[in-house]
C-alpha cells in the first residue's frame, strides 16, 4: 500500500502536543532532523519556553562542533510556537502530516484532545501517544478513525535516549507503523516495533531487575549497597538496581512495578516487593530528595564502606565440590594462586574447607545434596567466572571461623569479596534469571521481534546485553537450571521457566530461533 504521507519528505511537519519535558525532546531531534515542528500547550508561554531551552541546547552542540552554526540555525528555526491548545482549538496544526501528544499520563485527558486533533487535522494524517504505559488500543477506542492511531514512545531525554517505541493498536493499519518507523530513523533513533501489551517492549523488559533485587533486599540476604557492587563488578551492569531506582526516583519506579502487575493480572514474575512500598510512602525517593537506598549530598551519592577483609590464618586446606567439573576446575586454579592446599581426594577431609559452586540452590540444599559437613560449608557464585568481585554465601550452620578464613582467603592479592546469607541463586543469578526469563516470556508473546527486544533493552535500559544475548551467552540450559531449582526451593510461581526458554534449552537452541529456525 502506498503511505499517504512522505516520511522523507522535506516538507514534513509535525505537530507537538506538550511542550514539558517529553514535548520539548521530541521536538529537537525532529527539528535537528529537518522536519518543521508546531508546539502546542494549554499553556501559550510554555511553547515559547520550549523552543527556547531546545534553542540553547542546539547551539550548545554547535559550540561543541558538533553542529554547523547554520545548521543549528536552521533547526531552531523550524520549532514554532503555535496559539492551539483546548479552548482555542488545534487548526493551527492543519498542515501537520503527525501529530504527537505528549500530554498528562491520563487516559480522560488523552481521549479528549484525541477527539479535537480529528477535527483539526486531514484525514490521512497520522496521531501518535507518546504514552509509557497506557493502551494503544484503549487511546484509539476514541478515534473516529482508529486505524491512523499509534504509540511512538520516545524516552527521556529524548535527544540522548536513542530509541523509539512503535506501538500499533489492535486496529492500527500498517503503513500508519511504516512511517513512523521511517520517521524514527530519520531522527536518528531505533524503532522497535512493539505490540501492545502492558509496559511496551523496554518498561515490560526491565521488570526482572529492580523487583527481584527488592525481593533479594527484603529476605534480608543482602543489603542495598551489596548487590549494587555485584551487579555491577561481577555481573558488569553499568549500574546497580537500587541506585537505578534512586536515579529514575521511587515516585516513578514504583507505580510503574505496580501497574504493569496489575495490568497483567498479578503475574507474579511482576510481583513488586513491600519494602518498595514503604520506602515509596515514606518519601524515600532517590536522588530528587536526596534519601532513597542511598544518602545523597548535593546531589553525590554516599556509599556505605566495605569492612576490611579477615587476616588469613596459615595452613588453610581447602575441598573443592566436582559436582560441576568445569567450575571445579577453574575455582581450583584460582584457590591455588591464593596460595591455599586444594584437597584432590573424593570427600573432603575432617577439618577442610568447604567450598561449592551451585546454580540456583543456596548452600544448604548443595551441600546436603553432596552429603558434606554443612557447618564446614560455604558456596562461591561461578555464574560469571572467578573475577571482578567474589560472591560467597554462608548457610545458617558455617562455623565463623570458616566463614572468615574463606573471606580472607579469596580477598587474597587484593580481591573483592561480598558474603550473603543464604540464597537459591546467590544474588546475580537470580537477576539475571529474572531478566533472561522475562525477556524470552515477551519473545514468548511476539511483543517484539528477538533481535530488537535485545536492541531496544541494550538501549533504553543500558543493560551490558539484552535478555536473549545474555542468556545464550551464559547458556540456555545453565539458565533454566536456575530457575527450576529457584521455584523448587520457594514453590513460587514467580520463577517457572517460560516455553521459549524452556523449549531452546531442551533443543539446544539459540534463544534468538524463532519457529522453525534451528540456529544452534
Amino acid at each position: 500500500m502506498t503511505v499517504p504521507i512522505d516520511p522523507q519528505s522535506a516538507d514534513l511537519t509535525i505537530g507537538i502536543v506538550g511542550a514539558g519535558v517529553m514535548g520539548r525532546g521530541i521536538a529537537q531531534v525532529a527539528a535537528e532532523a529537518g522536519i518543521t515542528v508546531l508546539l502546542a500547550d494549554a499553556r501559550m508561554d510554555a511553547c515559547k519556553e520550549a523552543r527556547d531551552f531546545c534553542a540553547r541546547l542546539i547551539r550548545r552542540k554547535a559550540e561543541k562542533g558538533q553542529l554547523a552554526v547554520s545548521e543549528a540555525e536552521a533547526a531552531i528555526g523550524r520549532i514554532r510556537p503555535t496559539d492551539a491548545n483546548p479552548q482555542t482549538g488545534y487548526a493551527a496544526l492543519s498542515s501537520c502530516q503527525l501529530v504527537i501528544e505528549a500530554v498528562a499520563e491520563r487516559m480522560d485527558v488523552k481521549a479528549a484532545l484525541l477527539k479535537d486533533l480529528e477535527g483539526a487535522i486531514g484525514e490521512e494524517s497520522i496521531i501518535a501517544t507518546n504514552t509509557s504505559s497506557l493502551s494503544v488500543t484503549a487511546f484509539a477506542a476514541a478515534a473516529r478513525r482508529p486505524e491512523r492511531v499509534a504509540g511512538f514512545h520516545f524516552f527521556n531525554p529524548a535527544p540522548l535516549m536513542k530509541i523509539v517505541e512503535v506501538i500499533g493498536g489492535m486496529l492500527t493499519a500498517g503503513w500508519v507503523l511504516d512511517a513512523l518507523e521511517s520517521i524514527a530513523h530519520r531522527m536518528g533513533h531505533f524503532p522497535v516495533r512493539a505490540s501492545d501489551t502492558p509496559g511496551f517492549v523496554v518498561n515490560h523488559a526491565g521488570r526482572g531487575y529492580g523487583t527481584e533485587a527488592l525481593r533479594i533486599a527484603s529476605e534480608g540476604i543482602a543489603d542495598f549497597a551489596d548487590i549494587d557492587r555485584i551487579m555491577t563488578e561481577a555481573a558488569g551492569f553499568r549500574m546497580g538496581p537500587f541506585e537505578l531506582l534512586d536515579l529514575t526516583g521511587l515516585d516513578v519506579s514504583h507505580p510503574a512495578m505496580e501497574s504493569i502487575y496489575r495490568q497483567y493480572y498479578e503475574e507474579p514474575r511482576y510481583r513488586p516487593a513491600v519494602i518498595g512500598a514503604q520506602r515509596h510512602a515514606a518519601g524515600l525517593l532517590g536522588r530528587k530528595t536526596g534519601h532513597g537506598f542511598y544518602r545523597y549530598t548535593e546531589g553525590k551519592i554516599e556509599r556505605p564502606p566495605e569492612p576490611p577483609p579477615p587476616a588469613l590464618g596459615k595452613d588453610l586446606s581447602v575441598w573443592i565440590s566436582r559436582r560441576f567439573s568445569t567450575e571445579a576446575r577453574l575455582l581450583a586454579g584460582a584457590i591455588a594462586k591464593k596460595g591455599a592446599k586444594v584437597e584432590a581426594g573424593e570427600r573432603p577431609s575432617a577439618k577442610a574447607l568447604i567450598l561449592l559452586t551451585p546454580f540456583g540452590e543456596d548452600c544448604t540444599t548443595a551441600a546436603l545434596a553432596e552429603s558434606v559437613d554443612p557447618t564446614r560449608s560455604l558456596a562461591v557464585d561461578a555464574l560469571f567466572g572467578f573475577r571482578g568481585r567474589w560472591t560467597l554465601m554462608r548457610n545458617p550452620a558455617t562455623r565463623p571461623d570458616l566463614m572468615e578464613a574463606a573471606h580472607a582467603l579469596l580477598a587474597t592479592g587484593g580481591d573483592k569479596v561480598t558474603l550473603i546469607n543464604d540464597s537459591p541463586g546467590f544474588v546475580a543469578q537470580r537477576i539475571v534469571a529474572a531478566i533472561v526469563n522475562i525477556g524470552t516470556d515477551m519473545a514468548q508473546q511476539r511483543i517484539a521481534r528477538p533481535e530488537d527486544l535485545d536492541r531496544a533493552v541494550e538501549l533504553g535500559l543500558g543493560y551490558p546485553r539484552g535478555p536473549l544475548r545474555l542468556g545464550q551467552e551464559l547458556g540456555p540450559r545453565r539458565i533454566l537450571d536456575i530457575l527450576q531449582n529457584i521455584h523448587a526451593f520457594y514453590g513460587d510461581p514467580r520463577y517457572r521457566a517460560s516455553p521459549w526458554l524452556k523449549r531452546r534449552a531442551l533443543l539446544g537452541l539459540d534463544l534468538s530461533a524463532g519457529e522453525g529456525d534451528a540456529k544452534t
